[in-house]
């Protein structure tokens, strides 16, 4: 440790480190799908569009468990706790490598989805402890760039793992480098106060950089509590519509650009790494304009909202990769809203910390996690049922309205710190739970699925995916929990 007790930076060593943890995470998640769109993986392991949207639903269905797993972070510690999921994630993407059967992969993809939960949230749970509030939204970019990275580097390591042995080979690649990091960060991760390393001059900056209402400790809120609150629907909220442009380029990139625009294995290499690079900027470009603006006089909270918004606008890219005829064209729209997306993602999801104070912001920043991947899952399982009969187009194209409402929903939902942030309210669980299961009804009933229902009341007797059946049960428990707390907020309401 002789250079970390020489330097006064050390909260940014930690960041890099948590970065990195944000690399393999990503890779391991994003290496199926680029094996996926390989022969030699078709070959050995058959499988329709459905059945990958089944796959890959499954393991958004566990990645959504992320406010169990802030709890299990919560009782046995930050560091042991991402020690332990880690190590999960490196194991079960070994167990990749063996699988035979899409079913088999189905159940590893479950499994790795409940273990990758802890990503987002122990990344702002870091930010929180190592950082004063004006440098929050530069260090969330920097754990961030981890993410698009991670994808990135998918693609050459597939392409040289089939090349040099096989398919299953990239697995264990991944696999051994979770293993690695573990290491890593059990040897220099501590909180600022247990770290032996951190000089007092860095101790009093993160101390001295941190709100008020962010140092506030006791008793955590009650889950309704928080599910009633405006400000953790406004993050929820946009988070839920912006989040399946992110599955979208991990997922269904390859299979498009491969099937539909035609690239071999050694193009697609190249061409899934360029979204990705361009996200890797915009995880810097979104902090960045954030401190330009807050340094013009422009609130920190305003000042994420118009970066956000400058994002979604960006992203009507996303438009018009169907529309036009050259590959590369298309590629590049794709890093367009790649940038877009990754612009307007870190500025929302480091918005927890600001907006909560710290024995909050990871129940929170679990809540948000789940409501973005049911989003996630949602789209995912969408594409799945519809790809084959209308094609990719139309999705690209709502991927580029969902962000303009999500940015609507940013200005008018967030209240600022200091603001009457309103009573607590079930309105909004109960609209979104309504809309969720009357939507999916709607979708079944009305011929548009590929398995159709006479009517709602012949619903539950239709060859309807159980993923699609869990999230129109979910949406009916959203709004029974959302009466819920709408008639304890009228009881608590002063008379």
């Amino acid at each position: 440790m002789g250079f970390w007790q020489r330097t006064r930076a050390l909260r940014w060593w930690i960041i890099a480190i948590v970065m990195l943890g944000t690399i393999i995470n990503y890779l391991v998640r994003q290496t199926l799908g680029v094996v996926v769109a390989t022969p030699e993986f078709q070959a050995d392991v058959p499988m329709t569009k459905e059945q990958y949207s089944w796959v890959t639903g499954v393991f958004q269905a566990f990645i959504m468990l992320q406010p169990v797993v802030g709890y299990i972070l919560d009782r046995i510690g930050l560091r042991t706790g991402m020690a332990v999921f880690a190590t999960a994630w490196g194991l079960l993407t070994f167990a990749h490598g063996w699988v035979t059967s899409w079913q088999g992969l189905a159940v590893l993809r479950g499994a790795l989805g409940f273990a990758e939960g802890t990503s987002h949230t122990a990344g702002l749970k870091v930010v929180s402890e190592w950082f004063p509030a004006r440098e929050r939204g530069l260090a969330g970019g920097i754990y961030n760039l981890g993410a698009s990275a991670g994808i990135a580097l998918a693609g050459p390591i597939v392409a040289i793992a089939i090349v040099w042995w096989n398919w299953r080979a990239a697995f264990y690649v991944a696999g051994a480098l979770a293993l690695l990091w573990v290491v890593l960060w059990l040897r220099y991760y501590r909180t600022p106060e247990a770290h032996r390393t951190v000089s007092a001059e860095e101790l009093a900056l993160i101390r001295s950089g941190q709100e008020a209402h962010v140092q506030a400790t006791g008793a955590k809120p009650a889950v309704l509590s928080l599910l009633g609150r405006r400000n953790f629907w406004g993050i929820a909220l946009p988070r839920f519509l912006a989040d399946p442009t992110w599955a979208t380029l991990t997922f269904w990139l390859p299979l498009y650009l491969s099937e539909v625009r035609g690239f071999d294995l050694r193009e697609l290499a190249i061409a899934v790494v360029l979204p990705f690079v361009a996200a890797d900027i915009g995880c810097l470009f979104g902090p960045a304009l954030v401190l330009w603006l807050e340094r013009r006089g422009i609130a920190l909270i305003d000042a994420r909202r118009w970066t956000f918004t400058l994002g979604a606008l960006m992203m009507t890219s996303m438009i018009f990769v169907g529309g036009v005829t050259s590959p590369y064209m298309a590629v590049a729209l794709l890093s367009i809203g790649a940038f877009a997306h990754q612009t307007l993602s870190v500025t929302c999801i480091t918005m927890a910390s600001d907006l909560f104070p710290k024995n909050e912001v990871g129940t929170v920043a679990g809540m948000a996690g789940t409501m973005a991947n049911l989003g996630v899952l949602i789209f995912t399982l969408l594409i799945g049922a519809l790809v084959v009969r209308i094609g990719y187009d139309p999705f690209f194209i709502a991927l580029g309205i969902f962000d303009l409402i999500a940015a609507a929903l940013l200005w008018t939902l967030v209240r600022k710190p200091g603001e009457d942030p309103g009573r607590d309210s079930g309105w909004i669980p109960i609209l979104l739970g309504a809309i969720l299961s009357a939507g999916l009804t709607l979708f079944y009933a009305s011929g548009v699925a590929p398995v159709p229902c006479a009517a709602f009341t012949s619903f539950s007797a239709c060859d309807v995916p159980i993923a699609m059946r869990g999230i129109w049960g979910f949406g009916l428990a959203l709004a029974l929990l959302g009466i819920v707390i709408e008639i304890r907020a009228r009881r608590n309401r002063p008379q």
